[in-house]
C-alpha cells in the first residue's frame, strides 16, 4: 500500500477522504491540524502529502515548508477553500505539485494523486542516502563518521542526525524548532541548550575546511554553507 499523509481539520471531510483513499489502496495517516501532521511526518515516510491550507496550530503553507526540510522531494497537494491567485502562487512557490480548491470531486483528487505518483517513480519511496559531501569532508551516517583525507572523526547519534539534517538542506535555513522536534522530540529550553552544545562540537569538527560553516540565523535557526 502507498503511504499517504492527509492533513484536514474538517473531521467529516477528513474521515470521508481517508475511507475513500484507503478503499483505493492507500495507507492513510490522518491529522486534524498542522502540528499533528508534522509529528506524523517526522515519525514515518510518506509517498505523498495532501495538506489543507487553513488549519489550526500550523497552517498548510508553514507545514509544507517544514516538510520540505526533511524531504525536499515528497509530492504535496494543497486542499483549500481559497481560490485567490496569490494563494495558488504561494502554494506553488513552496513546491506544491498540485492545488485543489474546495469543493472538489474525490475522483478528481484520486486522478491527480495517481498522475503525480506516476511522475515520481510510481510512489516508491527511495532509500535515504547515507553519505554526504561537505566541502572536503565526507559524512557517513551508517558508520556515524566524518572523514577528511586520512582522518576520521566518529560522531555521536545526535551529532550525526544534526549534520545529516543540515546536509539535506545545505545553504537553506533550518529552523531551531524543527530541528529540535525532529531529533530531540520537542523544542524545550533544555533541549535547545543541548542542541547548542552539539552545534559547537560540529563546528569544531568542520573547522579544518574554512569553506564549510554552520551559521546562526537570528530568530530563525541555522544554515550550513559550503
Amino acid at each position: 500500500m502507498t503511504p499517504l499523509l492527509l492533513a484536514e481539520d474538517d473531521p467529516n471531510l477528513g474521515v470521508l477522504l481517508k475511507e475513500y483513499l484507503e478503499a483505493k489502496g492507500f495507507e492513510v495517516s490522518l491529522a486534524v491540524n498542522g502540528e499533528e501532521a508534522l509529528n506524523l511526518f517526522l515519525g514515518a515516510r510518506f509517498s505523498i502529502c495532501i495538506l489543507d491550507v487553513m488549519m489550526p496550530k500550523k497552517d498548510g503553507f508553514t507545514l509544507a515548508r517544514e516538510i520540505r526540510l526533511k524531504d525536499p522531494a515528497v509530492p504535496i497537494i494543497f486542499l483549500t477553500a481559497k481560490s485567490m491567485k496569490e494563494d495558488t502562487l504561494r502554494g506553488f512557490e513552496l513546491g506544491a505539485d498540485d492545488y485543489l480548491t474546495k469543493p472538489f470531486v474525490m475522483e478528481e483528487l484520486l486522478f491527480r494523486i495517481k498522475a503525480i505518483l506516476k511522475r515520481t517513480s510510481s510512489g516508491e519511496i527511495k532509500p535515504e542516502s547515507s553519505t554526504f559531501s561537505i566541502g572536503k569532508f565526507t559524512l557517513d551516517t551508517d558508520t556515524r563518521s566524518l572523514s577528511m583525507e586520512n582522518e576520521t572523526v566518529h560522531l555521536t547519534t545526535k551529532e550525526t542526525a544534526l549534520l545529516k539534517l543540515f546536509c539535506e538542506n545545505a545553504n537553506r535555513a533550518v529552523s531551531r524548532s524543527y530541528a529540535l522536534k525532529l531529533i530531540w522530540g520537542d523544542d524545550s529550553y533544555f533541549n535547545a541548550r543541548s542542541m547548542d552544545v552539539y552545534i559547537t562540537k560540529l563546528r569544531k569538527h568542520l573547522k579544518a575546511d574554512p569553506a564549510v560553516r554552520i551559521l546562526n540565523l537570528h530568530g530563525e535557526g541555522f544554515k550550513l554553507v559550503m
